[in-house]
């Protein structure tokens, strides 16, 4: 948990109630001093003023983004200001409270928040994982997968890459293995999540330009 606000008093109220519930907390005088001691294997959620003396939490907001820091972000204000609450829930905050804030809506939004991270967390994960058994894959393997994804029989997949139909089967059931996939649907699902990587793409390219 990492508070970000410029009020000390603030920061230490907070700080204590997290602390009654269990949770630990870091905070911070201003987004600045947050950067300097984040860390991209930081986990959690972003309790974030949306004003301080030089700079503009909203804007932070967007920075993080730019950044790829995603931890879900709770902003807070001590002044009701519509315009400044649409803009922050628009750029993803999970909530946007107003100072005194009630404790059971801040923690609610904090569950909330937890919850977004783990998802994120298990996510790249997931995908640390397929990128790593997709790097154990052969040239061949690699085509043979971008050819099958495409719907291509292992009959055209041979005539594609100019090999025999059984020398295919090969490479496409160590492929299946290396990749931990069972179904061809597997490897459809497989196949665009790399796509979104910008992963598969370029094996694709490769393949067609082989295949000529």
């Amino acid at each position: 948990m990492y508070i970000i606000d410029d009020d000390e008093g603030a920061r230490e109220g907070l700080a204590n109630l997290l602390a009654s519930e269990g949770m630990a907390s870091a905070s911070y005088a201003s987004p600045q001093e947050f950067l300097r001691a984040w860390s991209p294997t930081d986990s959690g959620c972003v309790i974030l003023d949306i004003r301080f003396p030089d700079e503009s939490g909203l804007d932070f907001q967007l920075q993080m983004n730019e950044r790829g820091i995603a931890l879900p972000v709770i902003l807070v204000t001590g002044f009701a200001d519509i315009e400044s609450s649409v803009r922050g829930l628009k750029a993803g905050a999970i909530d946007f409270l107003l100072k005194p804030y009630d404790d059971g809506h801040l923690l609610s939004a904090i569950a909330d928040a937890f919850e977004q991270d783990a998802s994120r967390v298990r996510r790249e994960r997931d995908q640390a994982n397929l990128v790593d058994r997709f790097a154990t894959l052969t040239l061949r393997e690699q085509q043979v997968f971008s050819l099958v994804v495409r719907g291509l029989m292992n009959k055209q997949v041979a005539a594609a890459m100019n090999l025999s139909e059984i020398t295919v089967k090969v490479h496409r059931g160590s492929m299946m293995r290396k990749m931990d996939l069972r179904t061809l649907a597997d490897l459809v699902r497989a196949s665009e999540r790399l796509i979104e990587m910008r992963l598969l793409a370029d094996v694709s390219l490769n393949s067609t330009r082989r295949s000529r």
